[in-house]
């Protein structure tokens, strides 16, 4: 059946009803209801075997497909390039083979417009945790860390601790030290840095690191030696394997590969 929509552009009835027969959990249908409301929340249940069982719709726009019938049924591989392919699928296989959630994990991904953007995913096991054997599948959940306006900043009182980051990526940035600038203590940071960009201090401070280089090796001809002193790693080994973590790819294939796309806008 053609799916349709609503005249706003919404999900039809058709669309947000369960696209699949195979069912991981009881409240799988009212689950997806659950998601279908939430943009900027990308959701999935996945089977043991990796197969995509339900998706929300902003996993469906996430993917390029044109509906959640093409989606349903298909692996990672069969619906992302390669390289991250193969990321969703190595954290999917630590969730299976330990049995544990896998949570927070921050995710950089290049948007239809050429600009960085950043997810933070948790994946959890469906089925008894105490038997590995007994796990039917995962659900996954990637929040979309959306820039937050001056304004925002501003009324959480961070607007001191973006410039500082910015200003001093060379250098060792502890939490304690973004307290004291925010003036506060460091639990009271957290609180605001996770209303503010969804993230702790620690993964913002990463996240300008890696978005700063990722900028850099696109936009400038340093060297891999000169970006990793210039936005604060250790070393180039350093930085190669963090910036692989996030990006799965080294920062000699980034470069390469993304050298002819559009020029990356500036994110706070």
């Amino acid at each position: 059946m053609t799916s349709k929509k609503t005249n706003d552009g919404a999900p039809s009835a058709d669309e947000t009803a369960s696209t699949s027969e195979t069912r991981v959990f009881a409240c799988q249908d009212e689950l997806i209801s659950l998601f279908e409301t939430l943009i900027n929340v990308m959701f999935c249940v996945k089977d043991s075997d990796g197969r995509y069982v339900e998706v929300n719709s902003a996993f469906v726009r996430r993917t390029g497909a044109r509906s959640k019938r093409s989606v349903v049924g298909k692996t990672a591989s069969d619906l992302f390039i390669a390289e991250l392919a193969e990321r969703y699928e190595e954290q999917d296989r630590e969730v299976f083979v330990t049995g544990d959630p896998l949570r927070d994990q921050l995710e950089l991904i290049r948007r239809p417009d050429g600009a960085l953007g950043w997810y933070l995913t948790t994946k959890i096991p469906v089925g008894d945790p105490t038997d590995r054997t007994s796990l039917v599948g995962l659900v996954s959940v990637s929040r979309d860390l959306l820039t937050p306006s001056d304004e925002n900043i501003a009324l959480e009182s961070l607007q001191h601790v973006v410039a500082f980051v910015r200003e001093n990526l060379t250098a060792s940035i502890r939490v304690a030290d973004l307290a004291k600038i925010a003036s506060c203590s460091a639990g009271q940071l957290e609180r605001r840095m996770r209303k503010t960009f969804g993230q702790s201090a620690t993964q913002y401070v990463l996240r300008v690191r890696v978005e700063t280089a990722a900028r850099l090796l696109i936009e400038t001809e340093m060297s891999l030696v000169e970006i990793a002193a210039h936005v604060g790693f250790y070393d180039q080994s350093d930085f190669t394997r963090r910036f692989a973590r996030l990006t799965n790819e080294t920062p000699a294939q980034f470069r390469l590969s993304h050298q002819e796309i559009a020029p990356i806008s500036r994110a706070t």
